[in-house]
């Protein structure tokens, strides 16, 4: 009997001994021990759109995608003018943190009475703007003979400028902003038809047309500057929205406001043109 505790002692002790000398294996490394200076130094390579679907992973990418310096890199240099321009400095003050700022800033906001409309493209970080027809100068807009005003629901500003019959078509505009650096394409938003609604189902009545294929529709632009633009083309595409392109604009400089003048005119008054829905005037970053 003791021979045989002997025996089962010395198993065991050997068993100690051979599992004592196997090395241990560290755990495996995961996202999660990322540091979040190293997380966030990554993040500012991606989109907003990224950075936020990336907060989900764990708890170091939620508080990176936080951090000051991430979401300033996809703000504009001159974010303080346009929140001004935009907000007020009333407003300024309940801004507390860059991600705040972004998220202002990215949602279209309504300035100048209404008229206009501006926001952060989220792709490029450069501003965009939307001025409504009841923000422009048109000629012969206040008679009733010419012009009238329809409620739609395809305007971001619920209503368009309807031209029913005219021999001089001129129509300006003029903004004033602090636009970041970069190249911008404005554009005019028409459409040929007076769009509506029958038995459920969208209808365009074209009476009105015409004219429109004599001569072509000269559209310009200018800036305080000194750039210039000038297009010319036929109206088409009976009863479709459609963006006709005046020109590109450049700013360089964003630390001051960026005048652009803009016209739309076709003033052979060897005939008439009608039957024109003027909705907006877009511009965008390039």
């Amino acid at each position: 009997m003791g021979s045989g505790l002997s025996s089962f002692l010395l198993v065991c002790s050997s068993s100690s001994s051979s599992t004592s000398s196997v090395p241990l294996i560290p755990p495996e490394t995961t996202l999660g021990d990322l540091p979040e200076s190293v997380v966030g130094s990554i993040l500012v390579y991606l989109n907003p759109q990224q950075i936020c679907r990336l907060a989900s992973l764990n708890r170091a990418f939620r508080h990176a995608s936080s951090a000051e310096f991430v979401w300033e890199s996809k703000l504009p240099t001159n974010y303080d003018l346009l929140l001004s321009r935009v907000f007020g400095n009333n407003e300024l003050s309940s801004v507390v943190c860059k991600k705040q700022i972004y998220a202002k800033l990215s949602s279209p906001s309504s300035i100048d009475g209404g008229t206009k409309k501006v926001w952060l493209d989220k792709g490029t970080g450069k501003a965009c703007m939307l001025i409504s027809s009841g923000g422009l100068a048109i000629t012969g807009i206040d008679d009733r003979r010419y012009w009238s005003w329809i409620s739609t629901e395809e305007s971001r500003f619920r209503s368009v400028a309807y031209l029913q019959q005219i021999w001089w078509f001129e129509v300006d505009g003029e903004v004033e902003f602090p636009f970041p650096c970069g190249t911008y394409t404005l554009y005019f938003r028409l459409q040929l038809g007076r769009s509506g609604r029958r038995f459920g189902r969208r209808v365009c009545n074209s009476d009105h047309v015409h004219g429109w294929d004599i001569k072509p529709v000269k559209f310009q632009l200018s800036t305080s500057d000194g750039q210039k633009a000038i297009r010319e083309c036929y109206l088409t595409n009976l009863g479709k929205w459609n963006h006709y392109e005046a020109g590109d604009f450049v700013v360089e400089d964003s630390k001051e406001p960026m005048k652009v003048k803009f016209s739309m005119t076709q003033i052979d008054c060897t005939h008439t043109k009608g039957g024109l829905c003027v909705d907006s005037v877009l511009i965008r970053p390039k």
